[in-house]
């Protein structure tokens, strides 16, 4: 480790999916900057999220806990009382911490232990982008005028100069601040990038890289013709339904440029950060929160299981005297890694409220997770609720509502195209995957487990953990 207490960038993107980088093996998207994290650093290609939706999601990241134990099971606007965020404890140790960009935390200008907060969150009165969009562009300028809707699978190019669009924004503000920082303390600044969270609108040169390009076949799994409702017809924000080939084209091409323009950006914001001769006593933090199933198995938007939404980016670059391993590490790490993880690297105590581990036990080789646990309330539907399990080679899905259960050999099979969960010689497997999923959710007496079985709910449960 290093000899003095780091700075600490944490880096975030809303719904990259965990296989849209091009050091994840991608075909197609180019991501130059995060893929060189890999030399003077660590790729975990096995992350995934805990809650596959904005806010579950975070708390996860910012408390250090998985789901349940951050109050959340799904989505929701509800305030957060914990008290051991990431940004408070660094806080009460010396750092000096800042949060540039989009949120989802609720009330949106709270400040969970961050000494300054500057967010994009899309409200009349909190979105401080879209005051200084309007100071620049115009009175009726809208981060929406071209049309194109923040949940929806529509996409175009970002209708204004490309200074003007959120992604260029939030590395502006960030430089800023770090520009103005308190010199004489360590730094934590969390820069959240909102895309590629629809809208898909990168700017016209990022559009250009991809939709002409002959991109990868979509995975339609022998389990999804449940799915398959056609278009036109389709509700532009519905979570499930088969696009036309134009309308898949356009809505990927769009988000595989999204992808490329926030790597332009992080490489933006790194030789800023060497210009000011912060870069190389920095340690970066790159996940994204969830992923976006981008039209695979007939299927739109997150909260689901499936690697598509489930599957997160993870990439850290150390700073300068760390002496770790670098390279790629294929243990199965989450969202409530982030914050032992950077209080490791600042040797800082761990609370005793975090249930996730840091990374760099896992780097050091140390004893490790044997598989991850992850669940979503209902959102879209009650039928996709679900629960799931997995160590990166298989994964177990559970549908409380129905019973319902799904099971993939991700080693084989990572698109999930196949389920096994009837096939006789994998009987066992599923009944071992099962039995975990079991003794995980009996252990919280919330009506999914009764210690010997999983139970079916058919109630429209709350995100919220007590409700």
């Amino acid at each position: 480790m290093a000899a003095k207490r780091p700075n600490v960038l944490l880096f975030t993107t809303d719904q990259q999916r965990g296989d849209h980088l091009s050091i994840s093996g991608h075909p197609i998207v180019e991501t130059p900057n995060a893929d060189a994290f890999v030399g003077r650093g660590a790729y975990f290609p096995n992350a995934y999220t805990e809650i596959p939706s904005t806010t579950g999601a975070r708390r996860c990241m910012l408390a250090g806990q998985g789901s349940y134990t951050c109050g959340l099971v799904g989505y929701s606007g509800a305030e957060w009382h914990e008290r051991t965020t990431v940004a408070q404890v660094l806080a009460e140790n010396g750092y000096h911490c800042i949060n540039v960009g989009w949120r989802n935390l609720h009330p949106t200008r709270k400040l969970y232990g961050f000494h300054t907060v500057i967010p994009h969150d899309l409200r009349e009165g909190v979105d401080d982008y879209k005051e200084w969009l309007r100071r620049e562009v115009g009175p009726h300028a809208a981060e929406y005028g071209h049309g194109v809707d923040p949940n929806g699978w529509t996409a175009r190019p970002w209708h204004l100069d490309e200074r003007f669009h959120p992604t260029v924004w939030t590395t502006d503000v960030t430089l800023e601040q770090l520009r103005k920082r308190d010199p004489t303390r360590p730094f934590f600044v969390w820069c959240s990038h909102l895309r590629p969270h629809s809208p898909y609108d990168p700017p016209q040169v990022f559009w250009d890289m991809y939709v002409n390009r002959d991109l990868p076949e979509i995975p339609v799994g022998d389990w999804a013709a449940k799915h398959d409702v056609p278009n036109p017809g389709l509700a532009i924000t519905e979570w499930h339904g088969r696009l036309t080939p134009e309308q898949n084209q356009r809505m990927r091409a769009a988000y595989m440029g999204s992808c490329t323009h926030l790597d332009y950006e992080l490489g933006r914001l790194m030789r800023g950060m060497q210009e000011m001769s912060l870069l190389n006593d920095t340690l970066i933090i790159f996940v994204s929160d969830h992923g976006d199933m981008m039209g695979d198995h007939h299927l739109h938007r997150k909260t689901y299981a499936y690697e598509g939404s489930a599957r997160i980016v993870f990439l850290v670059r150390y700073p300068e005297g760390f002496s770790l391993p670098s390279g790629t590490f294929d243990h199965v790490v989450a969202l409530q890694d982030v914050m032992p993880t950077i209080l490791d690297a600042a040797g800082v105590e761990v609370p005793d409220s975090v249930t996730g581990k840091s990374v760099f036990a896992a780097i050091r080789g140390e004893p490790w997770r044997e598989f991850l646990h992850g669940e979503h309330s209902p959102c879209y539907c009650l039928e996709e609720a679900m629960h799931y399990v997995t160590d990166a080679k298989e994964k177990y899905i559970y549908f409380p509502s129905s019973g319902r259960e799904l099971f993939f050999d991700l080693v084989k099979d990572r698109k999930e195209l196949h389920d096994l969960s009837k096939d006789p010689s994998r009987a066992e497997r599923v009944a071992l995957w099962r039995r975990r999923l079991i003794e995980v959710l009996s252990r919280r007496g919330d009506g999914f487990a009764d210690g010997k079985k999983l139970l079916i709910r058919t109630d429209w449960w709350s995100p919220v953990v007590g409700e």
